[in-house]
């Protein structure tokens, strides 16, 4: 099995959080500040690097519609970005965030708020129905 890692986008903040290799445990990292500057960027790679990911897992913030919003639309530009930086290697995931931020100030943990928001969307993925990825 491999590593996964998700990520909570806000051109602000960046939270993130990492499977064990077994999939089993999420562990929310240290916040990325500014992910979409050349310095912010560069530190979600080289988290990717550093880990081992086989997988990066991007929290979609879709409105409680289900419609994109202007968050959505910046997000999934800065999804594209990671795609094209990381080619073939590392496949780059959208999945719905909904209520991810709203179950972190709810159920607290350690951690920062964005990276525990970042768990939960992580934990939803991993118990989707096509389970851990191989």
């Amino acid at each position: 099995m491999a590593r996964v890692l998700a990520l909570d986008y806000g051109s602000a903040r960046c939270g993130v959080a990492i499977t064990d290799p077994t999939q089993i445990i999420v562990t929310p990292l240290p916040v990325v500040e500014r992910p979409a500057t050349r310095k912010g960027f560069a530190r979600v790679l080289g988290l990717i690097r550093e880990h081992g990911v086989k997988t990066v897992v991007v929290g979609l913030p879709l409105g409680l519609s289900g419609d994109d919003t202007a968050q959505t639309v910046e997000t999934r530009a800065f999804a594209e970005r990671l795609r094209e930086s990381l080619g073939r290697r590392v496949p780059v995931e959208l999945y719905d965030e909904r209520f991810t931020t709203r179950m972190a100030e709810r159920f607290g943990g350690e951690g920062d708020e964005d990276s525990r928001a970042a768990a939960h969307l992580l934990e939803g993925w991993l118990g989707r129905a096509e389970g851990p990825v191989a």
